[in-house]
């Protein structure tokens, strides 16, 4: 139910994660090794090389009875993604029996407005021999934001099942939410800025109540199969 250490993946043939089972997961199971069913699971968590990689490590089990959070937006694949290190099995992995390409996306625009949406298409291809599924992701990143943020960020995905050499155009939906993080405020940002010096991170637009923000500026748009196999990078600016 949760990430384990593996130091032995690389001595294994193969490996499947069949996560909790339900009363049709032996017939599931069998059809899978059987090679009547190609796999096409994604894994919804990442798997660290070493424990004291998770980025949880630091803050448990806790002290006086507290459990802090301190990984707070840094959890999962964007710790991993901000400290660049690098994973057993990243979010968003998985094998199959097929293989599959990804031409080349498109924006149905480059320069936004605040609270205006954008389409992306992508054409995925079947390369291989076998009746598969594959999941387009694709991941956010803000390089210009105000606040600390996530290298990338997963905002859209859609899973396809394709027969061998058949091709489908993904069309994913990016709406304002995409480009939009929760900032906290400073309510203590006017007083502290008459005169006095004011911690980094900000500067005169720092905003002093809380709510859902956009950054006017550049965002990074990846498309891939996971959050480490992202080959396609494409820009826009929010003005």
């Amino acid at each position: 139910g949760s990430p384990v250490t593996m130091p032995w993946a690389d001595d294994a043939g193969a490996i499947l994660n069949v996560w909790f089972g339900g009363q049709e997961m032996a017939p599931a199971l069998t059809d899978v090794l059987l090679g009547e069913v190609s796999p096409s699971g994604k894994l919804p968590t990442t798997f660290p090389e070493r424990l004291e990689h998770n980025p949880s490590f630091v803050n448990f089990p806790g002290e006086n009875s507290e459990l802090r959070y301190g990984e707070s937006i840094f959890a999962g694949y964007r710790h991993y993604d901000a400290t660049d290190r690098e994973p057993r099995f990243c979010f968003g992995h998985g094998l199959g029996y097929s293989s599959f390409s990804l031409a080349r996306p498109r924006l149905s625009a480059t320069t936004l407005a605040p609270g205006e949406s954008v389409s992306l298409e992508v054409d995925l291809t079947n390369t291989g021999e076998r009746r598969a599924a594959e999941v387009v992701q694709c991941y956010v990143g803000s390089p210009d934001a105000r606040l600390a943020r996530p290298p990338r960020e997963l905002k859209a995905f859609e899973k396809h099942w394709l027969d061998p050499g058949e091709s489908v155009t993904v069309t994913l939906e990016l709406d304002s939410r995409a480009f939009a993080y929760w900032d906290p405020g400073d309510p203590d940002f006017e007083a502290m800025n008459e005169g006095v010096p004011v911690p980094a991170g900000g500067g005169a637009d720092r905003r002093t109540e809380p709510g859902w923000a956009i950054d006017s500026g550049r965002y990074i748009v990846h498309v891939g199969t996971s959050s480490r196999d992202l080959p396609h990078r494409l820009e826009l600016e929010i003005k």
